[in-house]
C-alpha cells in the first residue's frame, strides 16, 4: 500500500493489463474507471468489438501510431480489437486496428476528430475512451458520431509522483484497507464477466491459470501445413527489408546502414538454413516422424529468429530513413528514377525484337514478358507518385510516405525486369562464343572414346562407355541440325552438350593423365557456370517480381540453388570436379524453381486460383503490384490486397506496401499480411 517509487514511464510498447481492457500506468482515470469499463462493455455488447485503452506518460519518441501498432502486435490483438493509446505527458495519442478490421480509415478518423480529440484537449482522459467506444459503436451501426460531454481533469496525471514518502501518504490507511475488499470483489466480478466473452488470443498469458499444464505438442500435419506459409512470409520480409536497405544505403551510405545490413545478413542466414531443411524434407529420402517434427520445429524457430532480428531494428531504421520527414526529397528521387525507367521501355522492346530475330520466339518470350511486367510496375509507380505529390502538397507527409514506399518498390522491380533483357542478351552471346569450343571438345572426347573401344572385349564398363558415346553423338547431331535449321537457344544447346560431354568425360577419366583431366574438368565447369548462372538469375528475378503469388516450393528450390551456386564458386579454385557437381545441382534446382513459380502464377491468375480479379494490368498497375508483393496480401494474404478498379491504387486497408522489418513490423505503413495494422494519431 506504500506509494510506488519513481516516475511512471513507458520506454517501449507495453504489456497490457491482464485484469481487463484498461491499462492505466499514470492514474489518468481516477474514480472514473468504472464509467470507461461500462462504455467498453457497451461497445462489445453491440458490435462484438473489444476496445483496449492504455494510458502512459510518453511514447519514448515514437509516433502514436507506431507505438500503438507495436503494443497491439506485442499483445496479439486480433481482427475485432481496437487499441487506443494516450501519452498524457507528451500530449500525444494513437490508435491501431488490424488491417482487415471492419472499421474503415474514414470511420477511424471521424471518431478521432469528433469523439477523442475534443476530450483529450480538455484533459478528459476518461471521456476520450468513452467517446472512442461510443463513437466506434455508432459508426459501425451507421449512426452519426457525436462529441462526448467533457469533464476536464488534471493536465499531466502522474507528474507529481516523485517517489518521496511523507506523513500525508499514511492518511486514512484504515479507510483504504476497508475499501480495498469491496473494490476487489467488484473488480473480480467484472473480470469474470469479461473473461467469459474475450476473444483476443492469449499472447501474453491471458487465459492460462498459474500452474496449468502445458498444451499438448502441435500435431505433425499442422506443423507441416504451417511451415510453408511461415517460410513465404519470412522470405517476403527479408526480401522487402533488403530492398529498402538498398534505398537507405544509397541515401545515407554504407556506414550509416551497417547495423541494418548486419540484421539482414543474419536474417538471410537463418532463412537459408530453413530452406535447406525444407529441401531435405522434400527430397526423395523420407524422414521418420520424430526427425520430421524436429526439422519442422527448427524451420519455425529459425524463421521466428529471422523476423525478430529485423523487427528489433525496424524502429531505428525508420529513424534513419524517416520517409515522413524527407518525403519531398525522396519523392524527387523516385520520380526521376520512374522517368528514366519509362524511357528505357522502348530500348528494351528493341532489344527483345533483336533477340527474337536472332534466337527465335521461344528464347525471346520470357524477356518480352518481363518488359510487359515492367510497364505494369511503372504504371503503378506513376499512380503512387501522383498520390504522394498530392499528399505532400496537402502537408500530409505520413500519407505521402506510404505512396512513396509503394513507388520505390515498383520502380525497383521495374529496373530488375528491364535489366533482365540486357542480362539475357549478354548470356546468349557468351553461350554462342563458348558453344563452338564445347562442340569441338566433345568431338575430341568421342575420338578418345573410339580409340579405347577399338579391339576391347565387351564388358560392363565397355557397354557403359558405348552408351555414353552414343548419347554424345546423338546430342551433337541434333544440335548441329538445329543450328543449321535456323534460330536456336545457345544456352540450352550449351547445357545439353556440357551434360553429354561430362558423362563421357567421367567414363574416360581413368584413361587420362591428371593434367589433362584437370584441364577438361575446368572447361566443363566454365560452361556449366554460365548455364547455371543464367538459370539461377532467371529464377531469382521471376520469384522476386512475382512473389505475391509464388509459394514455398519454388522458393525452397531457388534458395537451395543459390546455396549450391555459392558453394560451387567457393570450390572452383581448388576443386573443379567438386564445383562442377554443385553447379549442376544449382542449374537443375533453378530450373525446378522457375517451373514451380510459373505454375503458382498461373494458378494465381486462374478463376479457381487464389488470385484477385483482373490480374496484372488492372487498376493502374495494382494487379501487378499485388503479384509482385509490393502491396502486401498475395498468395497467403487471405484477400487483404489493395483496392482494385478504375482509380488505380487506393492504398486502402491492408493494401499498403511492406517495410523494413519482420512479421511484427513490416506492415506498419498500412499493409496487410503478418503483423499488418492500420491506425493514426497525433498531438492534442
Amino acid at each position: 500500500m506504500l506509494p510506488a517509487t519513481g516516475t511512471a514511464r513507458a520506454d517501449d510498447p507495453v504489456e497490457l493489463s491482464r485484469d481487463g481492457q484498461i491499462t492505466d500506468r499514470v492514474g489518468a482515470l481516477g474514480d472514473r474507471a468504472g464509467q470507461v469499463e461500462d462504455a467498453l462493455d457497451r461497445l462489445y455488447a453491440e458490435q462484438r468489438v473489444q476496445l483496449f485503452v492504455v494510458y502512459v506518460r510518453d511514447f519514448s519518441g515514437r509516433s502514436g501510431q507506431t507505438w500503438s501498432d507495436g503494443t497491439a502486435d506485442r499483445n496479439g490483438l486480433g481482427q475485432d480489437d481496437v487499441l487506443l493509446s494516450v501519452a498524457t505527458h507528451d500530449r500525444r495519442y494513437g490508435y491501431s486496428v488490424a488491417a482487415d478490421a471492419r472499421l474503415t480509415d474514414a470511420q477511424l478518423r471521424d471518431v478521432a476528430r469528433t469523439a477523442i480529440e475534443p476530450a483529450l484537449r480538455e484533459n478528459d482522459w476518461a471521456g476520450a475512451a468513452i467517446g472512442a467506444a461510443d463513437g466506434y459503436a455508432s459508426s459501425l451501426a451507421g449512426r452519426p458520431v457525436t462529441a462526448p460531454a467533457v469533464t476536464p481533469g488534471p493536465a499531466d496525471p502522474g507528474a507529481g509522483d516523485t517517489g518521496s514518502v511523507g506523513a500525508r501518504d499514511y492518511i486514512l490507511p484504515g479507510a483504504v484497507v476497508a475499501g480495498a475488499g469491496a473494490v476487489g470483489v467488484y473488480a473480480y466480478a467484472r473480470r469474470r464477466r469479461r473473461a467469459a466473452s474475450r476473444t483476443t488470443p492469449a499472447a501474453t498469458g491471458w487465459g492460462r491459470a498459474a500452474g496449468a499444464p502445458e498444451p499438448p505438442p502441435t500435431p505433425l500435419p499442422e506443423l507441416d501445413a504451417r511451415a510453408p506459409q511461415v517460410l513465404v512470409d519470412t522470405d517476403d520480409a527479408v526480401r522487402t527489408s533488403e530492398e529498402e536497405l538498398g534505398f537507405a544505403t544509397a541515401q545515407f551510405g554504407e556506414e550509416a546502414a551497417k547495423p541494418f545490413t548486419a540484421a539482414v545478413v543474419r536474417a538471410k542466414e537463418e532463412l537459408t538454413e530453413s530452406f535447406r531443411l525444407r529441401q531435405q524434407l522434400d527430397d526423395a529420402f523420407p524422414e521418420d516422424d520424430p526427425s520430421r517434427r524436429r526439422m519442422l520445429e527448427e524451420i519455425l524457430r529459425r524463421c521466428a529468429t529471422a523476423n525478430e532480428v529485423l523487427d528489433t531494428v525496424s524502429e531505428d531504421f525508420d529513424r534513419l530513413r524517416s520517409l515522413e520527414r524527407d518525403a519531398p526529397e525522396i519523392l524527387t528521387t523516385v520520380t526521376a528514377a520512374h522517368r528514366d525507367l519509362t524511357g528505357r521501355i522502348a530500348v528494351a522492346r528493341s532489344g527483345v525484337a533483336g533477340l527474337r530475330e536472332r534466337y527465335g520466339e521461344q528464347v525471346a518470350a520470357p524477356v518480352a514478358a518481363d518488359v510487359g511486367q515492367a510497364e505494369d510496375r511503372l504504371a503503378f509507380a506513376g499512380s503512387a507518385v501522383e498520390q504522394a505529390r498530392t499528399a505532400v502538397g496537402d502537408g500530409e507527409n505520413a500519407r505521402a510516405a506510404v505512396s512513396i514506399r509503394g513507388a520505390e518498390g515498383a520502380v525497383d522491380q521495374a529496373a530488375t525486369l528491364l535489366d533482365s533483357v540486357d542480362r539475357r542478351a549478354a548470356e546468349l552471346d557468351e553461350a554462342v562464343r563458348k558453344l563452338d569450343a564445347a562442340l569441338t571438345g566433345t568431338e575430341v572426347d568421342l575420338a578418345d572414346a573410339g580409340g579405347l573401344l577399338e579391339g576391347v572385349t565387351e564388358g560392363a564398363s565397355t557397354a557403359d562407355l558405348r552408351g555414353r558415346t552414343a548419347r554424345a553423338e546423338a546430342v551433337l547431331a541434333d544440335l548441329r541440325a538445329a543450328m543449321a535449321a535456323g534460330p536456336y537457344d545457345p544456352i540450352d544447346a550449351l547445357r545439353r552438350v556440357e551434360e553429354a560431354d561430362a558423362a563421357l568425360d567421367e567414363a574416360l577419366a581413368g584413361a587420362r593423365n591428371q593434367e589433362r583431366g584437370e584441364a577438361k574438368a575446368r572447361a566443363l565447369l566454365d560452361r556449366a557456370m554460365l548455364t547455371a548462372r543464367s538459370s539461377v538469375g532467371a529464377a531469382a528475378d521471376y520469384v522476386a517480381t512475382h512473389r505475391g503469388a509464388v509459394g514455398s516450393q519454388a522458393r525452397t528450390r531457388l534458395a537451395e540453388a543459390q546455396r549450391r551456386w555459392e558453394r560451387a564458386r567457393e570450390l572452383s579454385a581448388a576443386d573443379a570436379r567438386g564445383a562442377l557437381a554443385e553447379v549442376r545441382q544449382a542449374d537443375a534446382l533453378a530450373g525446378q524453381a522457375l517451373a514451380l513459380a510459373e505454375q503458382d502464377v498461373r494458378g494465381f491468375h486462374s478463376p479457381q486460383g487464389p488470385g484477385r480479379p483482373g490480374g496484372t494490368g488492372s487498376g493502374g498497375g495494382t494487379g501487378g503490384a499485388v503479384l509482385g508483393g509490393i502491396i502486401l496480401g498475395g498468395l497467403f494474404g487471405g484477400g487483404r490486397g489493395g483496392g482494385f478498379g478504375g482509380g488505380g491504387w487506393s492504398g486502402g486497408p491492408g493494401g499498403g506496401p511492406g517495410s523494413f522489418g519482420g512479421g511484427g513490423t513490416r506492415g506498419r505503413r498500412g499493409g496487410g499480411g503478418t503483423g499488418g495494422r492500420r491506425g493514426g494519431g497525433g498531438r492534442f
